[in-house]
């Protein structure tokens, strides 16, 4: 890998080695800087984000999409330079030939941001002698903790609970015209809305865990374990990093001095966001419940801002996690939604059941734009049923999901048919009048009217969303 020796790279240092990536490997790699309104921090600074695909220009069909985020928190800088080594990396091996990385790459569009919050690093890079804040740059220049600054969806979302109404798509209910929302906020939220992410993770600094949703807890409890729906799917993203990290899921000591041994490696290196503490307008939260997108958090090592001379270590520790976790996105099902003529569907609604628990994963996620999409799912039985009403009907499957290590999603295509509609004044709606429907058949009328209304809904989210405009 070509990276010099270890340093603390500053924002201009940063677009250098994105520019050196580039010259590289310019097949396989493209930059762009987050837009928005405004479209750069408050000290005047972009967002810039480097892309490795085969076709890294533009979204293939039955490729997903992945992101790192790293250094929200401007005093956490361990995934700021881990991004540096880490587009170096993909780069070298994939022009050395390196099987698994072509692989990863040829099939996944995989989109790396070193930096959130670069304004923040230049306040805590400032800081120096032996006894550095701790608080110093983890806020943003205008003093905004951007991860309790993203819409709070999941109050909506428990609401919901309640009422037994959507999980899922929920930005149509936030309110977007926030002055309350940083910059940096605002162009992350579009950035979500935007391109059809899988899989995501944010990376902090201050301790070692793989930290997964929901980080806010229902009855707000400071400390209690909040299940999303897919707690399941999401535990094993989670492992998926914690195992393959150096140290994360073994012994090792705690970051908090009063305790020997740290907490979190007895039950493999993760927690539950809630159960740990309870974070409001969280990032990985509102990915869960804005979009397709599920996102984890970690958090790399006790010290925040570490000397330049370890940053070669955390990337030992790191580099296989961070392969193995971009491998992810490739979990459970994917496949084209498409109508009677082979018509692509946009925005169909997917919604799965367990069958090994005999639950509803009441969780929908929706076809992209090209008709395409990706269902992370751990092992097992599963009943997946797509609608995409009024025009279109719904189609169920019935499959197994039997996951391999670095290997593509089960395919799993639907055509759905025209949906049914009857025509005023004809036979058919004299036929229907005749009929008295039974109790079952008027408690399908009533699902039916909430599709029908989850449908207009979502409808309208991605009408705001085709906009880009957040402002």
């Amino acid at each position: 890998m070509t990276v010099e020796s270890p340093k603390h790279h500053n924002y201009a240092e940063i677009l250098a080695e994105i520019s050196k990536v580039r010259q590289k490997c310019p097949k396989i790699t493209y930059d762009y800087n987050l837009t928005g309104n405004p479209d750069q921090t408050v000290q005047g600074r972009k967002l810039a984000v480097i892309v490795f695909a085969n076709h890294p220009e533009k979204h293939e069909i039955g490729e997903p999409e992945f992101k790192y985020v790293a250094n929200m928190h401007g005093n956490e800088v361990v995934g700021r330079e881990l991004m540096i080594y880490l587009m170096h990396y993909l780069c070298d091996e994939y022009l050395a030939g390196n099987e698994e990385i072509v692989k990863l790459i040829d099939n996944t569009r995989l989109h790396l941001m070193p930096t959130m919050n670069p304004d923040g690093w230049e306040l805590a890079n400032a800081e120096t002698g032996e006894h550095k804040d701790w608080l110093a740059g983890r806020t943003n220049a205008q003093n905004i903790d951007l991860n309790r600054n993203f819409p709070d969806l999941n109050r909506i979302a428990y609401s919901n609970e309640r009422r037994h109404a959507e999980n899922n798509h929920l930005l149509h209910l936030a309110v977007m015209n926030n002055n309350e929302l940083a910059p940096e906020t605002k162009m992350v939220i579009k950035w979500i809305m935007k391109y059809p992410f899988v899989l995501s993770a944010n990376i902090h600094g201050g301790d070692l865990v793989a930290n997964y949703p929901y980080d806010e807890s229902r009855n707000g409890g400071v400390s209690e374990y909040a299940s999303s729906p897919d707690d399941a799917t999401l535990r094993h993203l989670a492992l998926a990093y914690s195992t393959s990290h150096a140290t994360m899921a073994k012994a090792h000591p705690s970051c908090d001095k009063g305790n020997d041994d740290d907490p979190f490696y007895k039950h493999g290196g993760i927690t539950n966001g809630a159960k740990w503490y309870s974070v409001k307008g969280g990032m990985q939260d509102f990915n869960y419940l804005s979009s397709n997108c599920f996102e984890i958090t970690l958090e790399l090592g006790c010290e925040k801002f570490p000397p330049a001379a370890d940053l070669h270590k955390y990337w030992k520790d790191n580099k296989q996690a961070l392969l193995d976790f971009m491998w992810q996105s490739h979990i459970g099902i994917k496949g084209n939604i498409t109508g009677p003529k082979g018509e692509p569907v946009s925005h169909a609604l997917i919604h799965v059941k367990n069958l090994d628990t005999g639950r509803d994963i009441n969780h929908e996620i929706t076809s992209a734009h090209d008709g395409d999409y990706w269902r992370l799912l751990v092992d097992g039985d599963y009943e997946v049923t797509v609608c995409a009403l009024p025009q279109y009907g719904c189609v169920e499957k019935t499959l197994t999901v039997e996951n391999q290590k670095h290997a593509m999603a089960m395919k799993v295509d639907f055509q759905l048919p025209y949906g049914k509609t009857v025509q005023s004044g004809g036979q058919n709606e004299l036929d229907e009048l005749e009929q008295v429907p039974t109790e079952e058949e008027q408690d399908k009328e009533v699902s039916q009217r909430e599709l029908n209304e989850m449908n207009d809904l979502l409808n309208s989210y991605w009408r705001l969303a085709e906009k880009n405009d957040l402002a």
